[in-house]
């Protein structure tokens, strides 16, 4: 618990109301417990959720929240939203029209997102940094890379299917530097 005796001025060292007030409120309050939950919750950016990490994630310079692409729809070609009459597994049901193609990602992901771009603001541009940087933000998900066409272009490469999630942190977050001068592009299997 948090020794509040050093802070008493020296005039109320023996006033024993007063003492029992600080003491009291000192066990209310619990500042141990609040800082320890404060560094949790908040500061350390590997624990940190929910409103700690938009903390992060607006001082870094990315939000939680992407704008995804609609996706084709599962269903019988010619019925309303349906574009293509996907089949089993290729398509999500169609329910209407949906009413917003903004997707809020977890916090596991966010955080990802989060070292991701933080990364990406320090970076020097280079090749091994870049890759560095993929493998962050895609762990366990397979090879990606960054291929230098040696013509002012360069290729960011998926050997592996973005999700429309992970397409849209891609394309719309800014978390990939393209050196200046340089034209990026993306390939995805």
């Amino acid at each position: 618990m948090f020794d509040y005796s050093p802070t008493v001025i020296s005039q109320y060292r023996n006033a024993p109301t007063l003492l029992q007030l600080i003491a009291n409120l000192s066990a209310y309050i619990d500042p141990d417990f609040n800082l320890q939950n404060f560094y949790d919750q908040c500061w350390n950016l590997d624990t940190a959720v929910g409103y700690g990490l938009d903390v992060w994630g607006r001082r870094v310079g990315v939000n939680r929240t992407l704008t995804v692409a609609s996706a084709d729809f599962f269903g019988f070609t010619g019925a309303p939203g349906v574009e293509s009459g996907d089949s089993f597994n290729a398509g999500i049901f169609y329910l209407g029209q949906p009413t917003s193609t903004n997707y809020a990602l977890s916090d596991e992901s966010y955080r990802q997102l989060i070292f991701a771009k933080a990364a990406a603001n320090i970076t020097n541009g280079s090749i091994p940094a870049l890759n560095q940087i993929l493998l962050n933000l895609f762990p366990g998900r397979g090879n990606c890379y960054v291929q230098d066409n040696r013509d002012m272009t360069m290729v960011y490469v998926f050997n592996f299917t973005l999700t429309p999630v992970e397409l849209a942190i891609v394309t719309t977050s800014n978390v990939l530097p393209t050196p200046a001068g340089v034209l990026a592009s993306i390939s995805s299997m």
